[in-house]
This record gives C-alpha cells, structure tokens and sequence, in this order.
C-alpha cells in the first residue's frame, strides 16, 4: 500500500479498502480461516466446553514502553480466557481507525498483533476494518472477541474461597498503569516502568495439576489489584489481610506512585493473575510460577481471613489501613 495515511476510502469496500486488506491484514492474518475473507470463520469442532469473552481496548498513547494497543489487544483478551481455566484458541480482530492514522504506525501495531498471536498459539480467526473521520476515534481502537478451551479440574468462584486459604499474585504490580501514565504525561523517571502487558494462559497451565486447590483466578487489570480483592470478599463472610511488604513492585512504578502520590494496589497491570489458593498448596504453586520467566516474581501475598468484606493492608510499619476499590477513574484509558 503506497499511501503514508489512512484516508476515509479506507474504509469505503472500494479499491483503498481492499489494498488495505490486501496489502496489510492478509500477509499478517490469511493463513487459516481467514483465508478467502468469509464473512465468517468455519472452526473446527472441539469435544470440551468452551470460554468466550470480548473486550475493546481505547489506550492512549497508542505506543509506550514495553508494548502497543495491538499486542495488549491480544493479551489482554487472552488473559480473561485464561483466568476462566481456559486455554486461549481463537480470536477476532476488529479495527476502528481514524483518517490520519500514519500507515506506517499502523503496520507496527499489527505486526505486534501478529507476533503475540504467534506466542500466545491462537488464530486470529475473522475481524473487521472500519475506517472513520479525523476526530473520532483518536487513532485506532480495536475490539478483540476470543474463544478458550476449558481446561479440566478449575471450579472457579468467588465462593469457595475460605478463611485460611493463601493469595498469591504472580509478579509485579501496577506496572502497566505506571508505564502508560509515564508516557501519556511525559514523566522522567530514570530507568522508569515498563507495561508488564503479556500473555498468561502458561502460568495457568502450570498450575493445572493442582486445579481443585484453586479457588479463584484474576487478571488485575483496571482498578488493580485492590479492586480484584475487594471484588473476593464482597458480600462474603470473608475477608484478606495483605501484608505491604510481600506485594512486589518494580523501582519504577514505585518511583512513579512515589512522585505522584499513588497507591501501587490501585494501578493497573495487563499480564499478572491473581490467585486463591488452599494454604497447602501455595508454595507449590509458587515452584511451579517461577519455573517460568513470566512467573519470576511470585510471591504469596496476603491470607483469607474470617473478616467479612473487608481487605486490610498490614503496612510495613506495623499499623493497618484498609484497602478500598478505587472511586472513580484513577487512570483513564489504559486498556
């Protein structure tokens, strides 16, 4: 495609529209179902019970360190599979760009599509390209829908979480909201954070042997890891007890939270799980997440606890505060 920007004929069916897909989704995406361009993807039948989720992703900038809207697109749809117990098979690719959009920042952003499909050993199946008008879709946003394999022996729900049972986050936190408001606001911080944005399904495979011990899984995402626990206890007759000092955290997220004031629980992160485990099985667990490169920085961070719905933090002072979901939107636009 010879044009240096995405032009509203584009999107128009014509000939701009079909040098698009032709020039720049099929070499990335024609293998397999998308082959022939139906308009819908022909998928093999699978004797198990499947997972299916969708998401949208809107972030802004569009680039920033350690990743693009395009691979967290995919990690990010990926993920939700696999916190269901599921391991991730397919995906649609849906494309809303706005005129404009520099053809050449496109190319990356699906190069980077298709290099984390590759990893995460799914098929972008079907997907759709719309193009729209200067103003209106502040680069390029895109929707990704995927389908999973349930994998046998999860029985995830917040319900079976008991007093006693261990919380396990599998590296870093904050990471991704640390790195994207780093780039969006042009913050300087000497070896400052990257997004931990990344696939998961391995770190849940991994652990698939000790499944029944497994109670609840999460990819702390928007409103982080805070949100992700008081989503545990809410409502139950349990509660957690988090000790600061075991939540792991990157120098430069916490030379980010530091400057600004920020509590690293509420920043989101887009390749970490979340886990609640029975206490017996916790450090197993943890061997089998840090035999991995993703599941280096695991560590067991806090305790079911017979407190109901409430998450305390127990500081690295010796007092206690509680933690609560975030109000409103701390960081918007991050996925």
């Amino acid at each position: 495609m010879q044009d240096s920007v995405i032009q509203l004929g584009h999107g128009g069916g014509g000939r701009l529209a079909r040098e698009l897909i032709r020039d720049e989704i099929l070499p990335r995406f024609g293998n397999g179902p998308l082959s022939g361009l139906p308009d819908g993807a022909t998928l093999p039948a699978i004797p198990a019970e499947l997972v299916f989720t969708t998401d949208s992703f809107v972030v802004r900038p569009l680039e920033f360190p350690g990743g693009n809207i395009g691979c967290l697109s995919v990690h990010g749809t990926v993920n939700d599979l696999a916190v269901c117990g599921a391991a991730p098979r397919w995906l649609s690719l849906g494309l809303i760009i706005e005129e404009g959009l520099p053809v050449a920042l496109l190319r990356r952003i699906l190069d980077s599509v298709r290099a984390a499909a590759d990893q995460c050993g799914v098929t972008v199946a079907t997907g759709d390209t719309k193009v729209v008008g200067r103003g209106q879709a502040d680069g390029l946003f895109i929707n990704t829908a995927g389908i999973g394999e349930k994998l046998p022996g999860f029985d995830l729900a917040p319900e079976r979480v008991e007093a006693g049972d261990a919380v396990l986050v599998s590296g870093p936190v904050g990471d991704h909201g640390a790195a994207v408001l780093a780039s969006r606001e042009t913050i300087a911080v000497a070896a400052g954070p990257s997004s931990d944005t990344a696939p998961v399904h391995r770190l849940v495979g991994a652990i698939q042997p000790v499944a029944a011990q497994v109670r609840f899984m999460r990819d702390p995402t928007r409103g982080g890891l805070a949100a992700v626990l008081n989503e545990i206890v809410e409502d139950r007759p349990v509660g957690i007890a988090v000790s600061e000092g075991a939540v792991p955290l990157s120098a430069g997220t916490g030379a980010v939270c530091e400057l600004l004031g920020l509590d690293p629980l509420h920043l989101p992160s887009e390749g970490r799980v979340v886990l609640v485990c029975a206490a017996t099985r916790a450090d197993e667990i943890l061997r089998r997440w840090r035999g991995l490169p993703e599941g280096a920085g695991a560590r067991r961070i806090g305790t079911v606890t017979s407190a109901p719905g409430r998450v305390v933090l127990e500081t690295v002072v010796g007092g206690t505060r509680l933690v609560d979901v975030p109000r409103g939107e701390l960081l918007p636009r991050i996925c």
